[in-house]
């Protein structure tokens, strides 16, 4: 018997602490997505390659977390203009005016040839994705954090496996994705927030690929990607713009 309740007292501490880091990844998720309103926002896309001139892509960004749904419309560069995403649930399409068909495109593809994946613009569900394997204390700049290491639930996911930095407040400032043999794949930082009513929006958004780049006077420069996010709006937006419709639209001369 007493040596029963020594396990138990080993055990309930740590019970109590996954359990404190699996609310605390739910709370992230509910501050990443707006699930009572429809989201909208500019979004600047520069890509930095080592040796290579920046390259910038300008979207619009439609979002219906409580559907699953995400329409994007390429703006800039020219060459790209009237290029289109939809997001339907586990559905996602990409629209080329050039050929005006719809392709069936993954969540896992590279937005736009950035760093950024097509994934990174849906809302969160980490808590519905990844189990969390361990939690520690640290602190990242001026920020205290608790950083999580997760292991993904199913094989559908981007990121096998990935660390996070949450701050006291409850927002993600950093993550590490990593491949399923462990390797760093890319690092992700969000060092601000717009504070509109009870939500956040980040400012901006760098991406640093661990993998892609080039040496530059005998130094390896990763690649990376910065994300701007501009005009953030919570309001109810027309159902037919989460549609393939509204693409076509909007590539061939209609107004928004």
């Amino acid at each position: 018997m007493k040596n029963i309740c020594l396990f138990l007292c080993v055990l309930i501490p740590v019970f109590s602490w996954a359990e404190s880091d699996d609310i605390l990844l739910i709370k992230v998720d509910q501050l990443a997505s707006y699930m009572d309103t429809d989201f909208s926002a500019e979004y600047t896309i520069v890509q930095s390659k080592p040796g290579q001139n920046n390259s910038s892509t300008t979207a619009a960004v439609f979002r219906r977390d409580s559907k699953e749904q995400y329409v994007i419309r390429i703006m800039e560069p020219v060459v790209s203009r009237g290029q289109g995403y939809l997001k339907e649930g586990n559905m996602l399409w990409f629209y080329d005016p050039e050929s005006k068909v719809f392709n069936s495109t993954s969540s896992r593809e590279r937005f736009q040839n950035s760093n950024a994946s097509n994934s990174d613009f849906t809302r969160s569900t980490l808590a519905q994705d990844y189990w969390v394997i361990s939690g520690k204390n640290e602190t990242l700049g001026k920020f205290k954090c608790r950083v999580l290491t997760l292991k993904a639930k199913n094989t559908d996911l981007v990121y096998p496996e990935m660390r996070i930095w949450i701050s006291e407040d409850n927002l993600l400032r950093k993550t590490e994705d990593y491949s399923l043999s462990g390797q760093l794949l890319r690092t992700t930082a969000i060092p601000e927030y717009y504070t509109i009513g009870k939500r956040y929006v980040p400012k901006g958004i760098l991406i640093i690929d661990a993998l892609r780049g080039a040496t530059i006077n005998g130094k390896f420069v990763h690649e990376q990607t910065k994300i701007t996010i501009k005009q953030p709006f919570f309001e109810k937006i027309a159902d037919n713009v989460f549609s393939k419709t509204f693409l076509e639209t909007m590539a061939h001369g209609g107004k928004s």
